[in-house]
């Protein structure tokens, strides 16, 4: 009994010395300690999120027998260069790049001034109601969201109705790119506000009034001094309206018309209607690529910092 004591007394500091000694390689090694940390996570999204995109970028260099519709394993470059040759595709692509980057603006000119607002002008009290007016929208479906904004630019929708009440020519812009352009500009605003306004809380009141001791007026300090300072915070919330511009394809279906087609909406016509995944892949690589550039320019200009 006294033996079977014993050994399992031993037992316990062996495992207790076991623990120590490694609490002290951790504390000697930093970079073990994060290693020990990370590597489940950084795993999981190597197996699930890097995993998925390989395989899309391997699957974009396949075809797809047109009699049989089965998958040939065969490396070539015929969905690019259709991509490449075909106009309508081009378009496709344009179209989307250029109305993420309308919308992106677009938000950048709008959240500025507000969340100015919020950061340095509004008392504790009205910033936390303009908060909740900018969370709220958030808290609602997104599709009860871009409904309520077909409801309003519908033919026969708020706008026109407004605009007829006011003696105006309605503004028939239902089912078309400005339509899609102010849907996407309401529905990504607040991921641009709160970026901007934590870049804009973050600069210290002393680098104001020592501007304005030098004898600059408010539009050369704004220009000379929080601009520079807020830029990290207005290009952070650029990654995400750009991005979540660039992605979407439910948006242009109900918003948009038969012509106005988003990247989404062609790689989903692919792999669901014609059965063509490695073309869908293909053109799914488009918005990839431009997002990857756009995240090494952002990264120069220290938007990471301010995320």
């Amino acid at each position: 009994m006294a033996a079977g004591l014993d050994a399992a007394e031993g037992v316990k500091r062996d495992r207790h010395r076991a623990r120590r000694r490694l609490g002290g390689a951790l504390w000697r090694r930093p970079w073990l300690k994060g290693l020990s940390l990370l590597s489940p996570p950084v795993l999981a999204f190597t197996l699930v999120y890097v995993a998925a995109l390989v395989a899309l970028f391997i699957s974009a260099f396949w075809t797809v027998n047109p009699f049989t519709s089965q998958l040939i394993h065969h490396w070539t470059f015929d969905n690019f260069r259709t991509l490449w040759n075909e106009p309508a595709y081009r378009t496709v692509a344009i179209r989307t790049v250029t109305i993420a980057a309308a919308v992106t603006v677009t938000d950048a000119l709008i959240a500025f001034p507000f969340a100015y607002y919020m950061a340095r002008v509004a008392s504790r009290r009205t910033r936390g109601f303009l908060f909740v007016l900018v969370l709220l929208p958030l808290w609602a479906s997104y599709l009860a969201r871009v409904y309520a904004w077909r409801l309003i630019l519908n033919s026969d929708g708020l706008l026109n109705w407004s605009l007829h009440k006011l003696g105006l020519p309605p503004a028939n812009i239902a089912y078309s790119n400005t339509a899609m352009w102010i849907v996407f500009s309401y529905i990504w605003l607040p991921f641009m506000i709160l970026p901007v306004y934590a870049a804009l809380e973050r600069i210290p009141h002393s680098y104001i009034e020592a501007s304005r001791d030098l004898g600059a007026k408010g539009g050369r300090t704004l220009r000379t001094v929080i601009l520079p300072l807020a830029l990290p915070g207005v290009v952070a919330g650029s990654i995400f309206t750009f991005s979540l511009t660039l992605g979407d394809y439910i948006t242009p279906v109900l918003i948009g018309g038969a012509s106005s087609q988003f990247i989404g909406n062609v790689v989903y016509d692919s792999v669901n209607q014609s059965s063509n995944l490695p073309f869908g892949a293909a053109f799914a690589v488009v918005p990839v690529v431009v997002m990857g550039a756009y995240l090494m320019i952002a990264r120069r200009l220290g938007a990471f910092e301010a995320l």
